[in-house]
C-alpha cells in the first residue's frame, strides 16, 4: 500500500511538472546560417537551461512557420508566443519604428547603440498598445551597395531595378533614379537570376548568405544605416509565466542582445572579407558618390520629419542631443 501511494505521489508530481511546462514556437525570417538565427537559437538554449526545460522554445527559421510579413501579427494574435522580425517593416504603423533605416542618421555601431537607447522606450510604448513586449534587438552590419560594375555617382544607378526591403529603401531607390522592387532576403538569388533586380543595398551578411558573387561583381561599404531586428513576446502569454520564469526570459534576452551586437560587429568584418575572397571587388566609395548619397539622405530626413509622429520625432531629438 505504501509503495502504491509513493508511486501515485511521484506520478502526481510528474504530471504537475508536465502541466506547468511551456512549449513555445518561435518563427524567424532568416536561415540557420544567419547570425541572428544563431543568436536566437542560443537564447532558446540558455532559457531552456535556466528553467530546467520548463520553458522550451522551438525556433522555426527562414519563414518556415510564418512568412516574414505575418510574424508580428502571429505573436499579437497569440498564434505563437514569440517571434523575430525586421523592425523598420513597421514604419507604415509609425515612423518611430524605422528611424534606424534613415540614411546616414546612424552609420556606426556606437551611433546605432545611442539611437537604440533613444528608440527603445518609444518602441516599447507603441508595442505595448498592441499587447507586445520587446525582449531584445540586434543590428545588422552597416548597409553597403552591391552592383555589377563600380558606381561612381548616383547617376550610375539611374534606371536600375533595385531590391528594397522596407519603405525607406523604396524611397531611397526612387530618389536615386532607380526602380525599387520588394524582395525578401531568401529570394535575392532568384530575383537577380530572373532580372527582377540588378542592384541592392544590404549588409555583408546578407551578401554572403545569398552568395552575391554569383550575380554581382562589386560591393562598396557606404555604411548607409545600421538597421535592427527585434524579438517580441506576447505580453499576455509572458504574464502567464511564473515570476521566476519571467526573470529567466528577461535575463536570457539581455544576454542575447549583448551577444548579438558583438556577433554583428564580428560579422561585418568577416563577411566583407568573405565577399572579396569569393571574387567580388570591394572598393571605397568615391567622394562624389558619398556626397550624392548623403544629399538623398538629407531629403529623406526632411520628408520623414514632415510625416513623423511626435513620438518618432522625440527619438531623433533625444539621439541628436
Amino acid at each position: 500500500m505504501k509503495m502504491t501511494l509513493k508511486i501515485a505521489a511521484a506520478a502526481a508530481v510528474a504530471l504537475a511538472t508536465s502541466a506547468a511546462a511551456e512549449n513555445w514556437d518561435m518563427p524567424t525570417p532568416y536561415g540557420d546560417t544567419t547570425f541572428h538565427t544563431q543568436n536566437i537559437s542560443q537564447f532558446a538554449d540558455d532559457l531552456r537551461a535556466a528553467t530546467n526545460g520548463s520553458l522550451d522554445i522551438t525556433v522555426h527559421s527562414a519563414g518556415s512557420l510564418f512568412p516574414h510579413a505575418e510574424i508580428k501579427g502571429a505573436v499579437r494574435n497569440r498564434q505563437v508566443a514569440i517571434g523575430e522580425f525586421f523592425l523598420s517593416r513597421l514604419s507604415n504603423e509609425d515612423l518611430a519604428y524605422g528611424v534606424d533605416s534613415q540614411p546616414f542618421v546612424a552609420t556606426s555601431y556606437e551611433d546605432a547603440k545611442a539611437l537604440w537607447a533613444a528608440q527603445r522606450p518609444v518602441i516599447t510604448e507603441l508595442l505595448a498598445e498592441q499587447g507586445l513586449l520587446p525582449l531584445f534587438s540586434v543590428p545588422w552590419p552597416a548597409q553597403g551597395l552591391y552592383t555589377n560594375g563600380e558606381i561612381k555617382t548616383v547617376a550610375d544607378l539611374n534606371g536600375l531595378r533595385f531590391r528594397a526591403y522596407n519603405a525607406a529603401l523604396e524611397e531611397f531607390a526612387t530618389l536615386a533614379g532607380a526602380a525599387p522592387v520588394q524582395i525578401e532576403a531568401s529570394n535575392i538569388p532568384q530575383a537577380f537570376a530572373t532580372g527582377q533586380v540588378a542592384a541592392m543595398i544590404t549588409s555583408p551578411s546578407t551578401g554572403v548568405n545569398s552568395t552575391a558573387w554569383d550575380f554581382v561583381t562589386h560591393y562598396t561599404p557606404i555604411n548607409a544605416w545600421v538597421p535592427k531586428n527585434i524579438v517580441v513576446v506576447n505580453k499576455r502569454m509572458f504574464d502567464g509565466l511564473d515570476a521566476e520564469t519571467q526573470a529567466a526570459v528577461l535575463a536570457a534576452a539581455e544576454a542575447a542582445e549583448i551577444r548579438g551586437w558583438e556577433m554583428s560587429a564580428a560579422e561585418a568584418e568577416a563577411k566583407t572579407t568573405a565577399l572579396a575572397e569569393n571574387g567580388i571587388t570591394v572598393y571605397t566609395p568615391s567622394p562624389e558618390l558619398v556626397s550624392d548619397l548623403k544629399a538623398i539622405g538629407g531629403t529623406m530626413l526632411d520628408n520623414w520629419n514632415a510625416k513623423a509622429s511626435d513620438k518618432a520625432k522625440s527619438i531623433l531629438s533625444t539621439y541628436q542631443k
